[in-house]
């Protein structure tokens, strides 16, 4: 019977990836963080419609888009803070602000 070699993930994702440090690696931790935060955002879409017991139609035709769209922002894709704003606004939710840390909070709407 064969044997499989173990390797550790750290070493798996400086092997895939780059170490740490390169140009490669800073991108692909970058496109990463980009896509849990729009995940996150998308979760955050879902629960809040369904919470209003709102199909994706309805909520597309809210804002003026159909539920195929609808289903790309759930997902975490194609999310821009213009397309935020009217689901969120849609959604009943009035405000919204960035927090910069050190540099303080912005209203987004």
């Amino acid at each position: 019977m064969e044997q499989f070699k173990l390797i550790p993930a750290d070493d798996m994702k400086d092997k895939l990836w780059g170490k740490i440090g390169t140009p490669e690696r800073d991108a692909m931790e970058a496109q990463l963080k980009e896509d849990v935060e729009n995940y996150f955002i998308g979760e955050a879409i879902r629960n809040a419609r369904i919470a209003q017991n709102l199909t994706q139609e309805q909520l597309g035709e809210r804002i003026g888009v159909q539920r195929a769209q609808i289903s790309k922002f759930e997902n975490g894709k194609s999310i821009t803070l213009s397309s935020m704003r009217k689901i969120f606004k849609a959604l009943g939710v009035t405000t919204a602000t960035l927090d910069l840390g050190n540099a303080g909070k912005i209203a987004l709407w």
